[in-house]
């Protein structure tokens, strides 16, 4: 979970690096550095700790000369976060740099091999086996594109990385696997990068590259071969969205700010998919015929897209009559999961390269289950792979913890939902029609989530509870299931030890971890199983702690005579409650990180990407 981003052209490259690694801080931000060919040499600066270290040390990249260059900022996996691990690395001899975001699975035997053949290894990483791996075999073959080409064949593994050689200079070689990598078009410059928000600044031209892709590279030109290294042509894409989407745009945080843009993000996603009152879906291929001899759809996802598939059960059940099981992607391929022709699986990945998720994805497809995936990365891995794709069409999230990705992602499901029940006739016509009404008019009611009045009252909430040392989040059914992602905020970004259950489960066990002071934070939105959180809100009250209540207006009045204090969401189908409730919980988790003076943008030993195992 690491960034890397190159640089060749006719500029100074250090501070285009610098540049471009402050956009990719959210894949990792435990250390940094640069590599630039300058004077004959390639020369190398590198730093612990955030990367305003490194632009410190080179100031802003003015003291290293040089036009082309590779760059990194990491999230440790092997070695501890220090100068020497941190990227870039350098081989023993010093012909080769190597940045790479991804793991080598073999290289402790690799490393093995070389130190016998007489290479010293100064760090504790995987990387550094790839630079002496490519420098050996250089001095064998004295061809550097040769030597990347033996060295890459016998790794195992993932990896996206960018490659200079000393005797070289003016070329940059990349090479692709499992880790997301992009090529930028300029105009007598090219770049390679992690993330398009690294280059969007220099150019819109961009390819994706593909697993097993090699990209050689100058400035004016760009040859690129594929996973049997015959030459292949690359037609680019052209980005759509503003550079100002990557950017703060006067907010504090990008947290706060994708929180503010969740109403245009779900708008974005829901409207073109509406038609005449219909849920139209053009990009897949479901049919009827298939879809009556489904018998089973698992939801398969990480993190807050696991959530995402918690929802989807509840909602795709009720609508759909079709048995719906979430998985984690870390334990689907494990479960040993019944697959076939007549089960579905839903992909969920706002990155569209979570590890995990591409190898569920790969072993759905080899058991012969069709595949559907809910990406926001146009041309990423899991877009590739799936058989059919939905994109959220959500624009840039910088922030680790997710918000309107996570906003976007329930949305789908949402148009999933009604597309099949309508399909299938598993919902009443009137139904169907509140659904798509409210559906269209949702992007209104999470607007009105956001008042200034609304955001006030929770931060006052926050300032009355930050100092707590657990939390419970409960409710039932739907709240149930969003208050896991409620949860899940308040441990990423607060480092509050918190848990999240469903409310009728707290005589089974929790309960007995409820003392004077713990916060229980209660979602009360589902009608008819309202009463029943109340009792479970007495139950807690009674034994000492603070409840903080989100509910919806219309129970505003009833909720008082249990909970003081509390917040309430406008009211919609009690199906979509949950893309209302979920934003107060979001700025909750916001205003208790700030208080505790946590790093909202980039919470300690996260990463934005999972693109390692």
């Amino acid at each position: 979970m690491c960034g890397i981003v190159g640089y060749l052209g006719n500029r100074q490259a250090a501070p285009i690096l610098l540049d471009g690694l402050s956009k990719l801080e959210y894949r990792g931000y435990d250390s940094a550095g640069v590599c630039v060919y300058s004077d004959g040499e390639l020369k190398v600066a590198k730093a612990k700790g955030r990367l305003a270290n490194l632009s410190g040390l080179i100031d802003g990249g003015n003291a290293l000369k040089g036009t082309f260059g590779i760059g990194h900022t990491r999230w440790a996996t092997h070695g501890a976060p220090s100068d020497v691990n941190s990227h870039p690395h350098m081989a023993d001899a010093g012909k080769i740099a190597v940045v790479h975001n991804g793991i080598i699975e073999n290289y402790l035997k690799l490393k093995e091999e070389l130190i016998r053949k007489g290479k010293h290894f100064r760090s504790e990483t995987d990387t550094e086996v790839v630079a002496n791996l490519i420098e050996y075999y250089y001095d064998k073959l004295q061809d550097f594109p040769r030597a990347v080409r033996r060295a890459v064949g016998q790794l195992e593994g993932s990896y996206a990385m960018g490659i200079l050689c000393q005797d070289m200079p003016g070329t940059i070689i990349a090479v692709k696997k499992e880790s997301p990598l992009i090529f930028g078009f300029g105009d007598g410059e090219n770049f390679i990068a992690s993330d398009v928000p690294a280059i969007l600044k220099y150019t819109r031209k961009v390819v994706y590259l593909n697993d097993g892709d090699t990209v050689i590279f100058t400035k004016d030109k760009a040859r690129f071969y594929d996973a049997f290294y015959d030459p292949v042509e690359k037609v680019p894409e052209t980005i759509e969205w503003d550079i100002d989407a990557a950017e703060k745009g006067g907010y504090d945080h990008f947290m706060l700010k994708e929180i503010h843009e969740e109403p245009k993000a779900v708008k974005g996603t829901l409207s073109p998919r509406i038609r005449d009152g219909r849920v139209v879906l053009d990009d897949i291929s479901l049919t009827k015929e298939y879809l009556q001899g489904l018998k089973k759809i698992y939801i398969v996802a990480c993190g807050s897209s696991n959530y995402v598939g918690c929802l989807g059960k509840l909602i795709l059940e009720k609508t759909c009559r079709i048995p719906v099981e979430p998985i984690l992607a870390s334990e689907f391929r494990y479960a040993d999961p019944v697959l076939g022709e007549d089960t579905l699986v839903l992909i969920i990945s706002q990155s569209g390269e979570t590890a995990d998720t591409k190898a569920a994805l790969v072993e759905a497809k080899r058991q012969g289950a069709r595949t559907l995936a809910i990406v926001n990365v146009v041309g990423s891995a899991i877009a590739k792979e799936a058989d059919d794709v939905i994109y959220t069409w959500a624009g840039p999230e910088i922030a680790v913890a997710t918000t309107k990705a996570f906003s976007t992602q329930l949305s789908v499901i949402y148009l999933i939902a009604l597309y099949i029940a309508d399909l299938l006739e598993t919902i009443r016509p009137e139904e169907y029609r509140d659904l798509v009404a409210e559906l269209m008019s949702l992007d209104q009611k999470i607007a009105l989530c956001l008042t200034e009045d609304k955001i006030a009252q929770i931060r006052y909430y926050a300032e009355q509870y930050f100092n707590v040392h657990d939390a419970f989040f409960i409710g039932r059914n739907l709240d149930s299931a969003i208050c896991l992602e409620g949860s899940l905020k308040l441990k990423e970004i607060a480092y509050i030890h918190s848990e999240a259950y469903a409310a009728g489960e707290l005589k089974h066990g929790p309960i007995s971890l409820i003392e004077e002071g713990t916060l229980v934070v209660a979602v009360a939105t589902v009608e008819a199983l309202f009463d029943k959180t109340m009792s479970n809100v007495k139950e807690v009250r009674a034994r000492g702690a603070e409840v903080f209540g989100v509910t919806t207006e219309k129970f505003a009045e009833e909720i008082k005579k249990t909970i003081p204090s509390m917040i309430t969401v406008p009211e919609t189908h009690p199906l979509l409650q949950p893309s209302l409730t979920i934003i107060p919980l979001q700025i909750f988790a916001y205003h208790m990180a700030l208080l505790r003076g946590c790093d909202v943008d980039k919470p300690r030993n996260l990463a934005k990407s999972v693109t390692v195992e």
